[in-house]
């Protein structure tokens, strides 16, 4: 039986370079590509694909927030993300949503068909530096407690589409919110987070891999 596969990275060059590396392997096809996240979310709902390869850093909706639909919508789904970025509350949350591989993109030539098959099998994959970032996520999470509130799925959402430039009337439109909506929810991030600023939220996106700097 073919093993299907799903990649969704915004640039073609790494596209290319993983359906290379995915053709090596007897009986495994790449059937998809998407170079957003809402697209990756379409299509993995279309396709049912066997594994999805999500890149953390995708325009519109970012890795996280599409693995957080698809596995809503599927919770079966197996999910792998490949990213550029060490971040221990990024791993947290998408263990937490249910992604089971971790690949940075730094190691993907070396560690990404041992991750896809780890994942087909049911098991999860991280390497060393991911293991360390989870184990001291444990050991934060009371100092994390007393933080700043967490933001939500949605709010995550906002917080990309502002940082990429949005206006207030283009992330209504992209949500299929009301702008009266989409207005209340950004005074509820920067409230939450402690925000000052714009500049002080494009960071924050910036450090949790939401876009690239």
């Amino acid at each position: 039986m073919t093993v299907r596969v799903l990649i969704a990275d915004d640039h073609e060059i790494v596209r290319r370079g993983l359906v290379l590396e995915i053709g090596t392997l007897s009986g495994w096809e790449v059937v998809a590509e998407a170079t957003n996240g809402r697209e990756a979310v379409s299509l993995a709902r279309d396709l049912e694909p066997d594994l999805i390869v999500l890149d953390m850093s995708m325009p519109e909706l970012n890795g996280l927030a599409a693995a957080r639909q698809i596995l809503a919508e599927n919770p079966k789904a197996r999910v792998i993300m490949l990213t550029v970025h060490e971040s221990e509350q990024l791993v947290r949350e998408a263990l937490s949503a249910g992604v089971r591989g971790f690949v940075l993109k730094s190691d993907a030539g070396n560690t990404l068909l041992a991750a896809l098959k780890a994942v087909l099998a049911g098991r999860p994959y991280f390497n060393s530096r991911i293991a360390q970032l989870v184990i001291e996520g444990f050991v934060r999470s009371a100092a994390d407690a007393a933080g700043p509130a967490a933001l939500s799925a949605r709010e995550q959402e906002i917080v990309q589409l502002l940082a990429e430039g949005k206006s207030n009337k283009e992330v209504a439109l992209a949500l299929g919110i009301s702008v009266k909506t989409a207005e209340t929810h950004r005074g509820n991030i920067m409230r939450k987070r402690g925000f000052s600023s714009l500049a002080d939220l494009v960071r924050y996106a910036i450090r949790n891999g939401m876009i690239d700097p």
